[in-house]
């Protein structure tokens, strides 16, 4: 009984932290990323009319498969960069510096980056279009 209850209070704690993390994601978004990629997240922000590039649809990159963390997390801190108004999205590595935590990416293998980026997924992935 006791081991029930240590489980159903880790699940009702893990889904509180998800929830607390898509709502600084939000945040982090709105703040950082919204002006190009639009409130809704759908690549329609004020700066995009400007852009060499259109921002992408981000309540689409789950598509018909898994979310692509990856490449996500490597987009946002500059490791993968995409050019566009002429230079890369601006890598957001050093704004979103902090406690450094290890996620899992859809191939299973784990990926370092900081808290920040994983609020970020976090709310990213609540916005997927299935």
């Amino acid at each position: 009984m006791k081991r029930s209850l240590t489980t159903v209070l880790f699940m009702a704690t893990a889904s509180a932290c998800l929830a607390q993390d898509a709502a600084e994601g939000e945040r982090l978004y709105m703040h950082h990323c919204a002006t190009c990629h639009g409130i809704e997240a759908t690549g329609q922000g004020p700066m995009a009319g400007v852009l060499i590039i259109q921002p992408a649809d981000l309540t689409a990159l789950q598509g018909e498969g898994e979310f692509p963390v990856a490449r996500v997390v490597q987009r946002i801190d500059g490791r993968d960069p995409l050019v566009s108004h002429g230079s890369p999205m601006p890598v957001y590595g050093p704004y979103f510096e902090g406690r450094d935590v290890a996620i899992k990416t859809q191939s299973g293998q784990p990926m370092l980056t900081s808290q920040p980026i994983v609020d970020l997924l976090a709310y990213i992935q609540t916005i997927q279009k299935r």
